[in-house]
Parts: structure tokens; sequence; C-alpha cells
């Protein structure tokens, strides 16, 4: 098999995208950048608009296409995404939770909401918009941040052959740009040399309609030249970034650590401290042994021989108990010092490892499986290779969003079914204009040499001019335009109210007064028919894409937040301005001082992300605040909750005012309520008082009991002191027989 070189991989970048830039792209790019140009009004081409001015008739568009587009792109996008993490275990539930703070901050520092609607303008416009999930490597200070990116959909290449509308299924899928040499050495100083080294530019390929020097748009194919920092001309090269997905066999390690020569010291200083308090009560247990043997002696149930047999076989069992009760400590110690951790390692990890002979001592568990990884190869030129690395994620960190998805990497804009009725419209403005030209600058009919023309051309059409003819010719004869068809009204009319049917998006939604409803409910009603062809679009479309963009954002966050890390997060847009941490990845240590295990182990928790339906869509005020009202008349919220939700100036002070009453209110019942409560103990006391008397005669008698209970002690406390000689040869004995099994247990240690 021969050898890849670099020089192969950047070749085959630049043949992936000879392929892939097939007819059906080209057809695909051009149908979608006339969409794009009727966006952004340019709906006339160069030879349409000489045809008009050579004509005489008017030039100008009715743009129908932009407010439609930008209200659906509003409807879209009045809100940011919002994801939702559960948890597999219970130990994950509180990683869970943290992720969703995670994926807002990093949402805020990308200025996702930005990002969002360029990218659903994208889709609208030319059929499909794209995210990027990328690694920040100089933010925070060198240690990276996932942010989120936008990509310009005419520079993606996907696989002609996927058929998924996210594009899981495709080989691969390629960026491909336009840039200049010294913006790419910016981009990539670590590749200056290589990059000087491309000799050649690329020519710029334009599939508008449009031409640059007509129009008054400028978009990215207009510039065909940079200029470099030090004023001299800069060209544009083409880069190429390429990802592809390969399978990689892992392995899920089960790698037993055990304690170390100072943790066992640790551990043997706690097992004696521990031991101490079993031997003290194992003493107690002979002494009351001895003292049950000596009862049975005196009432003569045994012979003194068997019970002296009886004692010493209890101070060797205690021995014994002792004895093994130090080695259960210590074994049960150094197996709470053991560590069993779970490693993913790479093939080529594994096998490495497996040279270290203490290493497959403790291996426990090994698994094999496959995983997809994320190549990416960038390369410049046509055969100048600049890097190639593994992305650690099993997907794409492209994410598509497509308008209408026709089953090939190529779909369809919201634009492209409205040109024809946006030309028609054009067309029926142009005729009626040109007719209302026509009618208030007539034009005449003379014979030759009868007129000055230069004088009638000028004033002709002036109020109360004087217009001379020669003597011996005809008047001229005015020519009277053709009375202008009511066709063209109903046109103009049908075509708007026909763009508004195609597109999903009523008058209403754009705010144009004489179409709203009378009524609060027919408004509440508009709002829910008139944009279920949205719905439609983001229940299908929209958030599932934005789903797949969340889990590809928790893939690569908890491969990149690895380590002990702080999240500082301010949501002034959720109504909350004070500052929110969150802790990540901290480290925790056993008894021994010995990492054990991490608190919020982020990176290797699992659980599952699921976008909430409806987050981004734009909220209906009025129907919300009558949704609150509602509550707080059936007593569901209290005031306060409802004064929240409402748009009143320094409701905040308002609230903190209510609080402070209500806090009063309390204290004020609470006092009242002492206050009863010192009343019926007044009346306790006095009670008391009457029962005074009787406790005397109680006492009296107490005192007579007391006087038998001491004698009763001082017969025992005799007793005690007999034994307390015994007990002591017992002891000295114990100690003697512990000291020999702790010397055997030492002996057994350094073996």
């Amino acid at each position: 098999m021969a050898r890849i070189t670099k020089k192969s991989k950047a070749q085959v970048n630049k043949q992936l995208w000879d392929r892939s830039n097939n007819s059906h792209r080209q057809r695909w790019q051009t149908v979608s950048q006339k969409g794009y140009d009727f966006y952004l009004n340019e709906q006339l081409t160069k030879d349409e608009l000489t045809m008009l001015e050579e004509s005489g008739m008017p030039s100008f568009t009715i743009n129908r296409i932009t407010p439609i587009i930008e209200i659906m792109k509003y409807f879209v996008t009045a809100n940011n995404p919002k994801w939702k993490a559960v948890g597999a275990t219970g130990d994950d539930v509180d990683v869970a939770q943290v992720h969703a703070d995670i994926a807002d901050y990093c949402w805020y520092l990308s200025n996702g909401k930005s990002i969002y609607s360029q990218v659903v303008l994208d889709s609208l416009t030319k059929g499909i918009g794209y995210f990027l999930v990328d690694i920040d490597k100089d933010a925070d200070r060198g240690m990276g941040e996932v942010v989120f990116k936008k990509i310009e959909p005419y520079d993606v290449y996907i696989d002609p052959a996927s058929k998924d509308f996210l594009f899981r299924d495709a080989v691969f899928i390629q960026i491909r740009k336009n840039i200049s040499r010294s913006r790419l050495i910016n981009m990539l100083p670590e590749h200056e040399a290589k990059i000087k080294k491309v000799t050649r530019g690329t020519d710029i390929v334009s599939y508008s309609q449009r031409d640059a020097d007509f129009t008054d748009s400028i978009q990215p194919e207009d510039i065909t030249m940079g200029v470099s920092p030090n004023s001299e001309d800069d060209d544009i090269i083409p880069y190429y970034e390429t990802y592809s997905k390969k399978k990689f066999k892992y392995r899920n390690v089960y790698i037993k650590i055990e304690p170390s020569k100072s943790e066992l010291v640790m551990i043997k200083e706690q097992v004696q401290e521990e031991l101490k308090a079993f031997q003290e009560e194992i003493e107690v247990q002979l002494i009351e042994k001895q003292i049950q043997v000596e009862q049975q002696v005196q009432e003569g149930e045994m012979i003194p021989e068997r019970a002296k047999l009886t004692i010493e076989n209890s101070q060797k069992m205690a021995a014994q108990a002792i004895k093994e009760k130090e080695m259960e400590l210590i074994s049960q110690a150094r197996d709470e010092a053991t560590i069993i951790k779970e490693q993913v390692m790479s093939e080529a990890q594994y096998k490495e490892f497996e040279q270290d002979r203490n290493f497959s001592k403790n291996i426990v568990d090994s698994i094999e499986f496959y995983e997809n990884r994320i190549v990416k190869t960038c390369s410049v030129g046509d055969d100048v290779f600049l890097y190639e690395f593994t992305i650690p994620i099993s997907e794409y960190p492209i994410v598509p969003i497509p308008y209408m998805y026709t089953g090939t990497p190529f779909p369809m804009s919201a634009v492209t079914p409205l040109i024809g009725k946006q030309q028609e419209i054009n067309k029926a403005h142009q005729i009626m204009l040109h007719n209302a030209n026509l009618s208030s600058n007539l034009r005449w009919m003379y014979e030759e040499g009868s007129v000055p023309e230069d004088e009638w051309e000028k004033y002709s059409s002036a109020p109360g001019a004087l217009l001379k003819y020669r003597s011996g010719f005809a008047p001229p004869t005015a020519i009277q335009p053709a009375a202008i068809n009511n066709a063209f009204f109903t046109v103009v009319q049908e075509g708007k109210a026909d763009a508004e049917y195609i597109s999903g998006v009523p008058s209403a939604m754009m705010g144009f007064s004489q179409d709203q409803a009378e009524t609060y409910r027919g408004l509440l009603a508009n709002d829910e028919f008139g944009t279920r062809r949205l719905k439609a679009w983001m229940g299908s479309i929209v958030e599932p894409c934005l789903e797949h963009l969340g889990r590809i954002f928790q893939m690569m966050a908890q491969k990149h937040y690895n380590i002990e890390k702080v999240f500082r997060i301010v949501q002034p847009e959720a109504g909350n301005e004070e500052e929110k941490e969150v802790r990540i990845n901290v480290n925790l240590y056993n008894d021994y001082g010995k990492a054990i295990g991490k608190y919020k182990d982020y990176a290797s928790a699992r659980f599952d992300v699921r976008i909430i339906a409806g987050a981004t869509l734009p909220l209906n005020r009025w129907a919300l605040l009558e949704e609150y009202f509602r509550w707080y008349q059936a007593g569901l919220i209290d005031d306060i909750a409802m004064l929240a939700e409402t748009d009143i100036r320094n409701k905040d002070k308002v609230v903190e005012r209510k609080s402070q009453l209500a806090q009063m209110q309390s204290q004020l019942e609470s006092i009242q309520e002492l206050i009863k409560d010192k009343d019926g103990t007044i009346e306790t006391l006095q009670r008391q008082l009457v029962q005074a008397g009787i406790k005397m005669k109680v006492g009296d008698a107490n005192n007579e009991i007391r006087k038998d209970v001491l004698e009763t002690e001082s017969q025992q406390k005799l007793l005690r002191g007999m034994l307390k000689v015994e007990f002591q040869k017992m002891k000295e004995q114990l100690q003697a027989d512990m000291e020999k099994s702790k010397e055997d247990v030492d002996k057994n240690e350094q073996s």
C-alpha cells in the first residue's frame, strides 16, 4: 500500500471539491442566488434594465419579498433556543442541570442570537443555513472556549449522495473559502510559510444574474482582490477544510490503583485508633465472663478447674478476635484507599500501557468498541497541505438548517416560490405607472417641419404654454393613451394575496392595522392560525436541527471542559441581573489526601440533550398576562408573582415594598401569638403553686427511698473492690497476648 503523503491529502481536498461542485450544485446555487438577489431587491437583470430604459418604461420594483422574509426570520428567532439535559443516572442529574448554564454561557460568548438570526436568514433566502461548533483556542488566556459560528452556505460542499437532512450519512463535508492571502496568514500564523508557497490565486465565479456595475448591493463574489496591510495587492486563494468520519478502535478500561507507602502508614495509624475501641469492648466482655464464671463456681454450678479453663479459653478467643479485627480493619482500609478508575483509551494508548507490568497486574476489565471520530484536513491552493487532526466527537460539527428539504443536499429557499409573483407585481406596477406617465405627458403627431421641435419637447407639457406651428401646415394632433385595464389592479391585489398565501405570512403578522382583527380573541386567533405554516417548519426542521446542534455542543464541551473551571453567567435578557457562578470538575479527596474522583464530573457524565419546543417563538404578552391574571384570580399565584410578569416601571421596587410589608405583617402575627403564649404560661404557673403542697409530701417519701439506695450501693462497692484485683491480672495477661499478636502482624506486612 502506497504511503499517503501530505501533498496527496491536499490534492484529495481539491478533487473532492471538483467532484462536489458538479452541474447539480451549480444549478442549485444559480437558483438560490437568484432568490437571494430578489431578497436584496436586485430583481432586474442588466438586459431587463436596458430594455425598460430603451422603451421609456419605469424600472422600479415593489419589493414584497423582503418584508415577508424579515417577519418569518423574526418569528423563528424571537428568542434564544433552550436546551434541556436529562441525566442518565442519579449522579449525572447535577451535571445535567449545570449543562444548560454552560450552553447559555457559550451561546452568549459567541453572540449566538445574532448568529442564529443570520443562519435562519440564509435558510429562508438561500435554502439552507449552517452552524459550526468550534474551539476558540485563544479564548480564556489560551485555555480555549467552545463557540458557535456561522458558515456561508455557498462555501459548504456536501457529499452529493447524502440523503439525511442533517447530512449525518455524508462521507465528507467540505468548506471551501475564497480568502485573501494576508487574511489567511493572520488566521493561521503558524502556517505562514506554507501559505506563501501558493503561487496562483483563484478565479471568482458568480452565479448571480446581476451585474456588479449596475446594482446597488455588494456581495462577496464582487470582491476579486484584497489589500494587504502593507498596501500591496493581495490575491484571493482557495482554502479547504474537509471533514470526514473515520472508525477508531477504543477500549473502556477499568484499572485498580492501590494505595502508596505513605497511604499505608496512615492506614495503620487509623486502624490502631479503631482497634483501641474494639479492644476496650473485648476487655469489658472478659470481665463480664469472669464474673459470670465466679458466680457459677460460688453457686456450685461449675468446679474451679472448669472455671479456670473457661477463663483461659476466653482470653485466647479475645486475643484471636483482636488479631482478626486488626487484619479486617487493615484490609477494609486498603480496599477503601484502592480506586477502580474507568478510562477510555485508544488502541495505541492501551498497547503502550499494556507494556507496563503494574498496569497488566492491576487491570480489572477491558471492553473493546469502535466509534466514529471526525478527521479535519486543511489545505490551500491545489496541493499545499496545512494540517490535519482528529476532533474527538462522533458527528460533524457542521449543523444545517434547510428550509424546504428536497432529499438532496440542495434544498429550496422560501424566496424561490415567490419570484414569479414578485415579477408579476413588478410588471403590473411598471405598466400602470407608464400609462400614467403617458396620460400626463401626451405624445403628438405632426407634419415634418410644422413645429419647432425643441420648443415643443420642452414646453408641450407645461401648464398654460402657448405653442406655435407654421402656417400652411395642419396643427399637431395629441395621441391619447388607451385607458388602463382594471385587470392590472386585480393582478396587483391578487399578487399580494398570492405572495402571502405561498409564504404562509398574512398581512396581519406584518402589523398592517387594516388587516388586524377587531377583538382581542380575534388577535389571538390570527396569531394561532396565521402562524401554523411557520410552526410546522419549526417543528419538523428547525427544532430537530437545533436539538442536533445541542448534542454536538454537548460532545464538544464534554471533551474540552475536562478540568476544573468556573463559569460566571449573567443573563439580563432572562430578567436575571445577578451573576451566577457554576463550578465543574471539582477534585474530591479521601482521608489520605488522594484524589478519588470529581464533584460535578462534567467530562464523564452521561446525559441526553433535548430542545425545549417553542422556546424561540415570540411571546404574546397580552395572552400571557391574561393567563397570569386568571391564575391570580383562581388563587394559584400571589400578587407578587403576577406583578413580576408585567411591564410596570420600577416593578422591582414595588415587589420589594410588598415583600417588606408581608414580612412586617408576619412579624406582627408572631408577636400576637407570643403574647397569647405568655398569658397561657401565667395561668400554668398559678396552677403549679396550688400543686406545690402536694409535691412537698412526695419529696419526703423520696428521701426515705434514697436511704435504702445508698445502703445497697455500699454493698456493691465492696464487691467491685474484690473483683478489681482479679481483673488487673487478666488485663496484664491480655496485654501480653496482644503485643505478641501485633508482632506477628508486622512480620506478615513486611513479608
